[in-house]
């Protein structure tokens, strides 16, 4: 029997484990989408326990921090709400989740919070219940005292070259520009841009936000189209003064609908006033603006982020009453695969197709998108058009052994750009660790069977390249 993660823990072969420890495990972090917090890197914040940097809690304008994957976890465990988001005491909290936590056998969340435990606290014990007061006791007691465990101590000990956080495009992006004016700070923080809000027509709060997005660019209101567009235009040019090298986009499907000028202004004007719209028009808005953005992402050398197929807040009654990213949202079925390519081609045709990476919810979509972005590459850079690593539910290890053998069937797994958190904790950087030991064993494991030759200068270029040099290169990172 194996011994529970030791220094070869998912590493089956001899290849492999040779692979991970001598190309892979050293080389620096490049995570280039997450949700983390740039004033919290500013500040260098101190957590005070392990249930505030795990489970977290409210702030002060009363939204969340925290990771709503564990979240669901103890959901899933019938602990109360209160122990989950709520103002139960901290220990409390920390004792349901390790009681949840014991029963999650073939969950990655158990082998992500045990590989942090590890790494940042030097602790090889399971947690359990019998074992939680120890584990509480020397992680409080670290996490006040060792500089290894600020935010930016977190961030250092991990190797991480570059983070690329989530940002709106109403953001003054102060943090960042205090993040960078500080010469203490050696890593790369940058941030992306999320333009969702000035996307979704159909969603609550639409209007209200496009009035946010006028002030930010000095003014009162955006009365047509033509604006909004010059708008995100500037908001765009501010991010790239900033440092932006990739935008991100979480839509619900990817929308091909193609509407005239008059068409997307009068569907704008419907929505001003409040007026219902339909499938077609709400499909006309997003198209619209979704091309005239991926022409200006080409222009400025941006990486396009896609996040599709998901559905969100499904329950209705936790999301009224614990708003969004709370943990209640699924895998969707979505049917957009020849929408995907005609969006593409809409931009390859004049040539304005910026370096894309493509992310689906349903692993049924990943040879769909295989097989789409092999007829959009280009001499531009390898693989321009990337099949987006195992996202979100997909996040496992079944889920990335998926995706890499889909990638690697059906375009160049040695050009893949590798794994992101797209996560919201500062400790999640294992999950770095986790997908390099899977990739690892999953190229040992065609080596040992003949698939491919045991040729140490090529498989060191590959891995090397999905671990780190893959993404330094498409992200422009230097």
């Amino acid at each position: 029997m194996k011994p529970f993660m030791d220094q070869d823990f998912l590493l089956k072969t001899e290849t492999a484990k040779r692979l991970f420890h001598e190309y892979s495990e050293k080389l620096p972090l490049i995570d280039y989408h997450c949700h983390i917090s740039p004033k919290e890197i500013y500040e260098n914040r101190r957590y005070k326990n392990i249930a505030e940097v795990w489970l977290g809690g409210r702030n002060d304008d009363g939204t969340y921090f925290g990771d709503h994957y564990k979240w669901r976890v103890m959901r899933s465990n019938g602990v109360p709400e209160e122990s989950v988001t709520g103002g139960e005491d901290p220990y409390k909290k920390f004792l349901a989740f390790a009681e949840a936590l014991e029963m999650a056998i073939g969950n990655p969340m158990y082998h992500w919070c045990h590989l942090e435990l590890k790494k940042y606290f030097g602790i090889t014990t399971p947690l359990t219940t019998s074992t939680a007061k120890e584990i509480w006791d020397r992680t409080s007691e670290m996490l006040q005292n060792d500089e290894k465990l600020t935010v930016r101590g977190i961030i250092e000990q991990s190797s991480v070259k570059y983070i690329g956080t989530t940002d709106d495009p109403v953001d003054d992006l102060s943090w960042h520009e205090k993040i960078k004016a500080d010469d203490s700070i050696k890593f790369m923080v940058c941030p992306s841009f999320r333009p969702d809000k000035a996307i979704n027509i159909n969603k609550a709060g639409f209007t209200d936000y496009i009035g946010k997005l006028a002030k930010s660019v000095g003014k009162e209101s955006l009365d047509s189209v033509k604006e909004i567009l010059a708008a995100l235009d500037e908001r765009v040019d501010y991010f790239k003064a900033h440092g932006c090298r990739a935008t991100d986009h979480g839509i619900d499907y990817v929308p091909f609908v193609k509407g005239t000028e008059e068409e997307v202004e009068a569907i704008y004007q419907k929505a001003l006033k409040g007026e219902a719209l339909t499938k077609e028009e709400i499909d006309k808005y997003q198209t619209a603006v979704l091309l005239h953005l991926g022409r200006k992402y080409a222009k400025e050398n941006f990486v396009m982020e896609i996040h599709y197929s998901c559905t969100r807040n499904v329950n209705e009654r936790m999301f009224k009453l614990e708003g969004s990213d709370t943990g209640f949202d699924m895998i969707a079925k979505s049917s957009c695969g020849d929408e995907l390519a005609m969006f593409l081609s809409e931009l390859d045709k004049t040539n304005e197709l910026p370096k894309t990476i493509i992310f689906s919810l349903d692993h049924n979509d990943f040879n769909l998108i295989g097989t789409c972005m092999g007829a959009f590459q280009s001499e531009e850079i390898p693989s321009k058009i990337q099949m987006g690593a195992a996202w979100w539910f997909l996040d496992t290890k079944d889920g990335m052994e998926e995706q890499m053998r889909s990638l690697g069937n059906l375009g160049l797994l040695g050009n893949f750009v590798g794994m992101l958190t797209d996560s919201r904790s500062f400790l999640s950087y294992t999950r770095h660790d986790y997908f390099r030991r899977i990739m690892c064993n999953l190229i040992g494991k065609w080596v040992e069977d003949g698939e491919y030759p045991d040729n140490e200068e090529s498989l060191k270029k590959i891995v090397e390249g999905i671990s780190y040099y893959n993404a330094e290169r498409y992200f422009g990172i230097k």
